[in-house]
């Protein structure tokens, strides 16, 4: 007899946390069953829903209604399988066994739903079979007569589950002769999302969503029948932060999102891991590319971060990537205007101002945006220099009960761990020394000056200001040496977010014109200034902050995964994650 239990779970044991981290509880031992299913019997966790079970052992269960992070109103019918469970013998007699030794199953007349029914000892399923064929091929039948035939026009083409489940369990033509039931179409439901209709298959996930994650239960459902109609609550509108994750669950095209709608064919679109930086919350992403451009950035699940769910500011928070506004080569001022130079020319020019300077005359404002790799090489920077001040841009605001964190720097714990400041702390007595005259050199990584506090004219009397950003700014019109940076999507690295898992950035597209990681333009000026030996790559740079740094120790860049690593303990909780654990322990959702 097979014995199959597979968990959700990552590939590799996170490394052990600091002192201070508690070690977890240890899991209560699971009740395993013996399910048969497609004629193979596993062990599994009893109660768990059906649909599960057969995903666990690789047998596909077609689906529309059903989502893990969701209740299961059980309304698709796509789902149906065969069920079936052992006799109960007459008295005295024992039950009639299979060639495996286990009872033999009385299967059911009559398909079940997988997606709300659980599993026991000794049962049955059959996600293969005539019986379960026909039911599907019915329910597809059904879900296509009204269903308009405008695949290539649609949105969701390429990724929709209609067009293929009907490839698998649809007929080659309808037998539908009647007239099609026209529904609305091109509807602004929100200042994000267009419905159209004619293409929804009630399945009710946005309603569902709407409802139970994001507390704002604008969607329903109105008249009956072929008639029914997905609509807003009069007087209603889906706006709030989350709305986007309707059109991410919506099955087919009948949710689509005004930002992405008709820019690209997903089938032409590249898609990489990565993390959002909006805020502290780090959530997991899926940047999808084409050539060197950003069309969207989606939510990926990660159960220890975001769920599956990311807010519409996040998701949104990547079209300064394609600006027509990036800074393309680096430039040195001279007699007032700036002047493209070579990268050569530009680290040197800026090398020598800070050289010409004492420690107490320089301050650097980094970033808690840059990467744990960028901010270990502004502290050899720090060291080369022997700066005096040193400080990041500290932001906050707009924090929620749900995924959005108030601290709207995505690396603040990085920041604390590797530079061991407090962001902002510094920063008052930095302008003052900076307006005062006596700090006379500057480098801003990543940051505007003039929107941190600082005054254009305090600025301008610099003798050396170097700065590196990605868009053309009123801080880079009065640098001295101006170093054209790479964005989140452009770059490979770190940060560690507000509950201390070290997260992973990866390179989705390429920087535009001779823009560079902001790593490279570090190593460089540190090399510059110092003499020290440049790094080869963005590993070299973590593997020597691997060894300096406690948390990080033991990790490399590549060991960290795609779902990260918890490094701290900040016995901070994600409210999302908090409310799912809930509803799992309660049985309404899988989770």
């Amino acid at each position: 007899m097979a014995g199959i239990l597979k968990q959700n779970s990552p590939s590799s044991p996170p490394p052990p946390m600091s002192d201070a981290a508690s070690a977890p509880a240890a899991k209560p031992p699971v009740d395993l069953v013996n399910v048969q299913i497609n004629g193979t019997w596993h062990k599994l966790p009893k109660g768990m829903r059906m649909i599960e079970a057969c995903r666990q052992v690789g047998a596909s269960v077609p689906h529309y209604c059903y989502h893990p992070k969701l209740s299961s109103p059980g309304n698709c019918r796509m789902c149906l399988v065969e069920m079936g469970m052992p006799p109960r013998p007459q008295p005295g007699q024992e039950p009639e066994k299979d060639e495996h030794g286990m009872p033999k199953i009385g299967w059911m007349p009559r398909p079940v739903i997988a997606c709300a029914n659980t599993i026991g000892e000794g049962m049955g399923i059959k996600t293969e079979g005539k019986l379960t064929e026909e039911c599907r091929r019915g329910v597809m039948e059904f879900l296509l007569a009204n269903h308009p035939l405008d695949c290539p026009i649609c949105d969701q083409a390429g990724e929709c589950r209609l067009q293929e489940f009907s490839v698998e369990h649809g007929q080659a033509e309808s037998r539908y002769r009647e007239d099609k039931v026209k529904k609305p179409k091109n509807v602004d439901i929100g200042p994000r999302i267009r419905l159209d209709d004619e293409r929804c298959i009630m399945c009710s996930r946005c309603i569902r969503f709407t409802a139970e994650i994001a507390d704002d239960p604008v969607l329903g459902f109105t008249e009956r029948g072929t008639h029914t109609t997905l609509a807003v609550h009069p007087g209603k509108r889906l706006e709030n932060n989350y709305s986007l994750n309707t059109v991410d669950i919506c099955p087919v095209g009948a949710l689509t999102s005004n930002d992405f709608r008709f820019q690209m064919r997903v089938w032409f679109l590249s898609e990489t891991n990565s993390v959002c930086t909006k805020c502290a919350r780090g959530c997991n992403t899926e940047i999808s590319a084409r050539g060197d451009t950003v069309y969207r950035q989606s939510p990926r699940e990660n159960n220890d971060v975001n769920s599956t769910w990311m807010c519409d500011q996040g998701r949104l928070d990547f079209h300064f990537v394609n600006s027509e506004y990036r800074l393309t080569d680096p430039m040195v001022k001279s007699d007032g205007k700036h002047a493209v130079t070579t990268w050569k020319e530009a680290i040197q020019s800026a090398a020598s101002g800070l050289k010409g300077l004492g420690g107490d005359e320089i301050a650097i404002i980094a970033s808690a945006r840059m990467t744990n790799e960028e901010l270990w090489l502004v502290k050899q920077l720090q060291q080369a220099t022997g700066a005096k001040f040193i400080d990041v841009v500290p932001r906050s605001g707009g924090g929620d009960n749900y995924l959005r964190h108030d601290d709207r720097n995505p690396n603040s714990a990085g920041v604390r761990q590797i530079l061991g400041i407090e962001p902002g702390a510094a920063l008052d007595s930095i302008q003052r020394a900076v307006r005062s005259g006596l700090i006379k050199g500057v480098v801003a990584l990543g940051e505007n000056l003039l929107k941190c506090g600082f005054d254009k004219d305090s600025l301008g009397k610099l003798s050396v200001f170097v700065s590196t950003h990605i868009l053309a700014n009123a801080t880079a019109d009065l640098s001295t040496v101006v170093l054209p940076a790479a964005s989140y999507a452009e770059k490979r690295g770190s940060m560690i977010n507000a509950t201390g898992r070290l997260q992973r950035l990866n390179k989705a597209v390429k920087s535009p014109g001779n823009a560079r990681d902001d790593w490279e333009i570090l190593n460089d000026l540190v090399s510059a200034i110092s003499d020290q030996k440049s790094l080869g790559s963005v590993d070299e740079v973590f593997k020597q902050l691997a060894g300096s740094v406690t948390c990080f120790q033991g990790l490399t860049l590549a060991s960290i995964g795609d779902l990260g690593r918890q490094v701290l303990e900040t016995n901070e909780t994600v409210p999302v994650l908090e409310r799912e654990k809930e509803r799992k322990a309660k049985g309404i959702i899988v989770g």
